[in-house]
């Protein structure tokens, strides 16, 4: 009920809208009426209050809730159910066990910080509160484990989409799917499996973006490798080249939009909205065996292929040129021996970036 009400001041814009109205709209009384609005006050909304007026809801009030986050979503599958916890150990491990527990496919945990947020290769992911945007989706797609390593490109692919959606920056692909702006990673993704011999239960896509961390909020060790998406913005940078409708006109400030407010919570809840979008575009083309085309994208987009890189197979280090990628997400290096290899996972070193230059 009353994010239902939430609705309707929303629709309203900067009008006021009285008690007896939203009584009559909702069927309840005014004290009613008064005791939602005292809810959603506690939930951080700033609704003004006017005794001859009515209520009316100030800018600036987005927060990150399920309502906020589905309202409008406009996605069939993608966060069509989301949960929120301002605290968290790491929203993989729940949706897991949401998933275990026969959740709707589509449903998304967001977390506004996790205390074991975890990455690739057993790594943690640096959670800190407010300033990153920590999301995993449940998908149970209708096929074998054999095909599911597309989903780790078409997750690579969306997240690009959706950060140019949101801020015109214009990211890459590190193979298998870091996402790197100029030489640092600004997002990272944790594919996990729950699967049968010829059939997936579930699959859990978990998503990192560093948003609006400085470099003091990274550690030590990974500041030189790591960004944020307001750091990249650029204080005073203008918003270029993003798609119109995206919430600023052209010219307006970048870094003041993606801000938005004190906190940064109206950016990071338009980038959540945007990426279960575009998560459920891909996921729809997967769906329709679109995957040649899911490829060619990540190829546009990769800063891996035809550069110099360096990796370790079998305590035998080699180096060579990132050739292309194959269906099952393997990358094809040509190495300097002469002969070309497949790599289905692990680490590797790219010339000019996270420190490779020799």
């Amino acid at each position: 009920m009353r994010y239902g009400i939430l609705k309707l001041l929303k629709e309203a814009g900067s009008d006021y809208i009285t008690g007896v109205d939203i009584g009559t709209r909702f069927g309840i009384s005014r004290s009613a009426v008064w005791k939602h609005i005292i809810e959603l006050r506690n939930e951080g909304y700033d609704i003004e209050s006017s005794p001859n007026k009515g209520y009316r809801l100030l800018p600036g009030g987005e927060l990150l809730n399920p309502f906020e986050i589905m309202d409008g979503l406009g996605t069939k599958i993608a966060g069509t159910e989301v949960v929120y916890f301002d605290e968290i150990a790491s929203t993989n491990t729940h949706a897991a066990k949401l998933a275990a527990d026969g959740c709707a496919e589509g449903t998304a945990v967001v977390a506004g910080t996790q205390t074991h947020g975890r990455g690739r290769l057993g790594r943690s992911w640096e959670s800190p509160k407010g300033k990153g945007i920590y999301l995993s989706i449940i998908l149970r797609p209708p096929m074998a484990p054999a095909e599911t390593p597309v989903f780790t490109l078409a997750a690579a692919v969306a997240a690009v989409r959706a950060i140019y959606d949101v801020t015109g920056l214009r990211t890459g692909i590190k193979w298998p799917n870091d996402i790197i702006y100029e030489g640092k990673k600004i997002s990272g993704i944790l594919l996990e499996m729950n699967s049968e011999a010829e059939m997936v239960n579930w699959l859990i896509l978990g998503i990192g973006v560093n948003y609006s961390q400085t470099e003091s909020d990274f550690p030590e060790e990974i500041r030189d490798r790591a960004v944020s998406i307001l750091s990249a913005s650029g204080e005073g940078t203008p918003w270029k080249d993003a798609p119109h409708g995206q919430g600023s006109a052209p010219g307006e400030d970048l870094h003041h939009v993606l801000r938005g407010g004190h906190d940064g919570r109206a950016g990071r809840l338009a980038l959540i909205r945007a990426l279960l979008r575009r998560i459920d575009d891909i996921y729809q083309d997967i769906l329709n065996g679109k995957n040649a085309g899911i490829l060619d994208e990540w190829r546009k987009h990769s800063v891996t292929l035809g550069r110099e890189v360096r990796f370790t197979l079998k305590n035998t280090e080699y180096t060579g040129t990132a050739a292309d990628i194959i269906e099952n997400g393997s990358l094809l290096v040509d190495c300097s021996d002469g002969v070309r290899r497949e790599l289905h996972s692990g680490e590797i070193s790219i010339r000019g970036i996270f420190g490779y230059s020799d």
